[in-house]
């Protein structure tokens, strides 16, 4: 595994250099008297080689870092095979220069969008990530300005940022925050190190835009430094006219970016009471501290102090600033017509005025305060009130209530969600400037929004609609374009009596009625289980999609089943897909026929499926069909032409790309009723989520681009909480959400709850596995007593490593991704315990596995691993068990069985994951008990993680079979199988033919 850093050079370079946890960590001999080649950082080339995009050149840097006598020390993003790593280095910390090979970079490569696999940020590396983008954002803003500047002597062309306002506030942010390594060559303060790279990727960025534009053609001096500004930064002048020109534009650009530790500030008072009057109140204030602001009084005072130890004569930078202010908003001249200007009193209409040009003074640089409500001006719309009748628990298929119902409607104005009376729209339309005092605030009106507003409600005030229109107004289908008698502005609000209204609340799974699943169903659902199948069902007789986004472990495999078994009971006669990843087929199998006996279960997956006619010929005999992602692709042909009782997406996160294949292939399918099953329904971004509810329910979101306009931007760049809101209200009506923290949850659920993984073998591990069993019962044959039984544990013991992953059998350091089934779910099941906040700890008896786990788990998740073996000092161990019960510390800590399994409090964990089996239910409660026991105060799930087909899970069937004597009859560990006949052994171990994934 490597860790990426970054540095800026005091040449003016940025460069990328890297750390290989497989190169050792130790310089033999005696501690270097001078700077020597860095013993495990990453050769050069073989770095630009793995970044991506295009790299510079590769160049060798002196870089100063912590270091022992014999080796620097390793960055904590850095991530060692604990059991081959060897002794960490001792000594007296110092700062040792070291030779270390990097490659330089620019702007495009800066961003750091894409890192190679098994690989992790450095904290210098993030750093360089933030500075790009503060360098994005300066140029995308037009902050920058051309400068001539003399590099060893020669006339360079250069773009410059120009700093102000909130750029200028996010660069003194940047500055306290830098790592000490990305400054780790030369002795320079951080302001001069972040200047210097925000200087080298600002003027990157603007080349590379600029880069195609026409150029005069002149020989002037002033005509090669503008052509340098695009081309090649250095260019050909004579000495005395580059000094003069470079004189010439210096001065310019001071003209118009005199950077002053102090800029001017504009805060905007609203009138109280009954005044009428605005007041706009001038300070001045801290550029790199905006908490700082000294009223303008303070600076006309002769015997104020308070200003001295940032400017000489702040009434010169004051007066400045306000003419160069009323450029900007001419309003302001009015207030330079006094010798000492310290506010300006404005009518509605000034105040109106000076409002809309709010955003052109933080542009220009000038500090900008004002009234809280502006940002949040409730917005002008209709609101919609309908009317149905039925209740949601009691709606079918055949009453004639759903989708196509008709109801009642009446269209109101309304600001925000209160609806406005006659007189105040009356009084609105008499106003003559859009910021009124509206029920005793103020407020802004888009006047061509209330007269469109009103000119609608004259023709289509009231009025009959389906339902599903009512749906749609509610979500962004609500703004139309004032075409066919649709609104010509945003519907702030929609409600409903009735059912429909209860499924506009978003409280439906409240109001439910109860809803039984048949008697063959066997399951025992708790009170928020039943409720989600209540919900299921009311949803599924409307016809309308839904995802049940429950945490991990609250049963949404059980609540789907119950829902199949509901419909089929109901005559529903069309089949199920269900699309799943290949780790959990074998979960979903077994599910179904311990629950739901009377479904008629097919899985379609392997080389001998169904395809083609036979495929359309058989599913219609059966109640659920059950596939992976990638079939949904290759098969979608045909499982278009099949007319789908209802598709089911569990862990749907994987259809989060919507440009991917899997998620065009499954939003082709037909289907009465679609249904997404995920704990986490947005990870990263909220394009996901709208991904996924254009599966449910094609179009209720809109298309992506204005989904991404209205909602995403607003959301994930500007935070904006009505816009978040919104989201919220339109998808509630098909979103259910329930997680372990909720009381009412919380008093449901046992204090423990434990299930078991199922994964498949890959291909790979399903041909060693099975070479391994032919081998053993090849040599059984002659082999007898001890021999035999050392034989039988050998092969066990070999099996099981097959079972975690290719790699740990084979012994030969071979990288791990997209080799082990068993692999594959437990990265699935680590994403949803950190996406949700919580620790996890990952038992396993080997602890060479773990080892190979920490730095592959340390690169998948970014994350820092713990891992407590039987080589584990004591200090250490208790250090590891400190850090991980912080709230603050780890989130995944793996352990091995003997090392781990007994005598430590790990209660800051609520998940537990046995990544291969003990077959002692003492030793793994033990484990567990790690975990479960006095202070935790969250429910512990218990994972066990077992492959399909193979003896983990023959070995464990035989266990649930003999539970009452499963204490004497496996309380040795493994050593009770030796005493199985060979023809008993060959039926344990035989592969059964489900064990192979894709």
């Amino acid at each position: 595994m490597w860790a990426v850093h970054a540095a800026c050079t005091s040449d003016g370079r940025l460069v990328l250099w890297a750390e290989d946890s497989d190169l050792p960590a130790r310089v033999p001999g005696r501690a270097p008297r001078g700077p020597v080649a860095h013993p495990f950082a990453v050769p050069g080339e073989t770095l630009r080689d793995a970044l991506p995009g295009e790299q510079g050149k590769v160049d060798t840097v002196r870089l100063r870092l912590p270091s022992f006598a014999s080796a620097p020390v390793p960055s904590p993003e850095l991530v060692r095979d604990p059991l081959t790593a060897g002794p960490a280095p001792r000594g007296k910390l110092r700062l040792r220069e070291w030779l270390v090979p990097a490659v330089s970079c620019g702007p495009a490569a800066a961003a750091l969008d894409e890192v190679p696999p098994g690989c992790r940020l450095g904290a210098s590396a993030h750093f360089l990530r933030e500075v790009a983008e503060l360098a994005e954002q300066v140029v995308s803003r037009g902050r920058v300005l051309p400068a001539l500047v003399f590099e060893s002597g020669h006339p360079t062309a250069r773009w410059r940022p120009a700093l102000s306002g909130a750029e200028a506030v996010r660069f003194a942010g940047l500055r306290e925050a830098m790592p000490p390594a990305f400054r780790c060559e030369g002795g320079r303060s951080p302001a001069e190190v972040l200047r210097t790279a925000l200087d080298v990727l600002v003027d990157g960025i603007v080349r590379s835009r600029i880069s195609e534009i026409d150029l005069p053609r002149g020989r002037s001096t002033a005509a090669a430094w503008v052509r340098a500004l695009a081309r090649e930064p250095r260019f050909d002048a004579g000495p005395q006219a580059a000094r003069e020109l470079a004189r010439l534009v210096d001065e310019w650009r001071a003209s118009g970016t005199r950077e002053s530790p102090l800029r001017t500030c504009f805060r905007l008072h609203a009138p109280e009471g009954d005044d009428e009057d605005w007041r706009l109140e001038f300070l001045l204030q801290a550029a790199d501290d905006p908490s700082v602001l000294v009223p303008a009084q303070e600076v006309w005072r002769a015997e104020s102090r308070v200003l001295q130890r940032w400017v000489q004569q702040p009434e010169e930078l004051l007066l400045a600033h306000l003419g160069r202010a009323s450029r900007v908003f001419p309003g302001l001249d009015a207030a330079l017509l006094v010798p000492h200007p310290t506010e300006l009193w404005l009518d509605t209409a000034g105040a109106h005025d000076f409002l809309t040009h709010a955003t052109l003074l933080d542009q220009a640089g000038f500090g900008v305060l004002l009234p809280s409500w502006w940002g949040s001006t409730p917005q002008l719309g209709l609101k919609l009130s309908a009317g149905s009748t039925g209740t949601a628990g009691v709606v079918t298929k055949e009453s004639g209530i759903g989708m196509d119902a008709v109801v009642d409607y009446r269209w109101d104005l309304a600001l925000g969600n209160e609806e406005l009376t006659e007189s105040e729209l009356a009084e609105l339309a008499a106003a003559k400037v859009p910021l009124v005092r509206l029920r005793g605030r103020w407020t802004r009106i888009d006047r061509k929004r209330l007269a469109a507003g009103l000119a609608f409600l004259e023709k289509s005030r009231t009025g009959r609609m389906t339902a599903g229109e009512v749906l749609l107004h509610s979500g962004l289908h609500g703004r139309a374009h004032g075409e066919d008698g649709q609104p010509p502005m945003p519907v702030v609000e929609v409600s409903a009596r009735g059912w429909l209204g209860d499924l506009l609340s978003g409280q439906v799974d409240q109001h439910l009625e109860p809803v039984q699943p048949p008697e063959d169903f066997t399951a025992e659902l708790r009170l928020y289980q039943r409720r989600g199948l209540a919900w299921l069902a009311f949803l599924d007789r409307l016809g309308l999609g839904a995802c049940l986004a429950d945490d991990m472990g609250l049963g949404k495999t059980v609540q789907l089943l119950a829902l199949e078994a509901l419909s089929r009971a109901e005559g529903a006669r069309g089949p199920t897909l269900l699309v799943c990843p290949m780790s959990v087929v074998g979960n979903w199998q077994r599910e179904a026929a311990r629950f739901a006996p009377s479904l008629q279960v097919h899985v379609h997956h392997g080389g001998g499926r169904l395809g083609g006619e036979d495929l359309l010929e058989a599913v219609g005999a059966y109640d659920l069909v059950i596939t992976t992602y990638p079939l949904v692709v290759r098969d979608a042909e045909v499982l278009r032409e099949v007319r789908w009782e209802r598709v089911v997406l569990d862990e749907a996160q994987n259809i989060k790309n919507s440009a991917s294949r899997q998620a065009k292939a499954v939003r082709e399918l037909s289907a009465r009723q679609r249904i997404v099953l995920t704990g986490t329904p947005v990870e990263n971004r909220l394009a996901e989520l709208w991904s996924i509810m254009d599966f449910i329910n094609p179009g209720v979101l809109g298309s992506l681009s204005t989904f991404r306009a209205r909602f995403a931007v607003p959301v994930e760049r500007d935070g904006d909480t009505e816009a978040a809101a919104r989201l919220r209200r339109i998808t509630s009506p098909f979103v259910l959400r329930r997680v372990k923290t909720d009381p009412a949850i919380i008093s449901d659920l046992p204090d423990k709850i434990e299930m078991k993984q199922l994964c498949n073998l890959t291909a790979e591990q399903a041909s060693l596995y099975q070479a391994v069993v032919d081998d053993m019962l090849a040599r059984i044959a002659d082999s007898e007593g001890m021999e035999r039984r050392g034989l039988v544990l050998a092969t066990m013991s070999k099996l099981k490593q097959v079972c975690n992953h290719p790699a740990q059998l084979l012994g030969d350091g071979s990288p791990l991704p997209g080799r082990s089934g068993k692999l594959a779910r437990l990265e699935e099941i680590l994403e949803s315990v950190l996406a949700e906040g919580d620790k996890a700890l990952c038992f396993t008896q080997f602890a060479e596995f773990g080892g190979m786990l920490v730095p592959h788990l340390s690169a998948r998740f970014d994350t820092e691993v713990l891992f407590l073996h039987g080589g584990t000092p004591k200090k250490a161990r208790d250090a590891m068990v400190q850090r991980f019960q912080e709230t603050d510390g780890p989130s995944i800590f793996l352990l091995s069985l003997k090392a781990g399994g007994t005598g430590l409090t790990l209660t800051a964990a609520n998940h537990v994951i046995h990544l291969d089996r003990w077959w002692n239910p003492a030793v793994e409660d033990q484990a567990t008990d790690r975990a479960f026991r006095i202070g935790q105060r969250r429910d512990v799930q218990v994972r066990k993680l077992t492959c399909i087909g193979t003896l983990e899970e023959k070995i464990d069937r035989m266990i649930e079979d003999k539970k009452a004597l499963a204490q004497l009859v496996v309380g040795s560990g493994e050593n009770w199988l030796t005493e199985l006949s060979t023809s008993q052994l060959r039926e344990l171990m035989t592969l059964e033919p489900e064990a192979v994934g894709e």
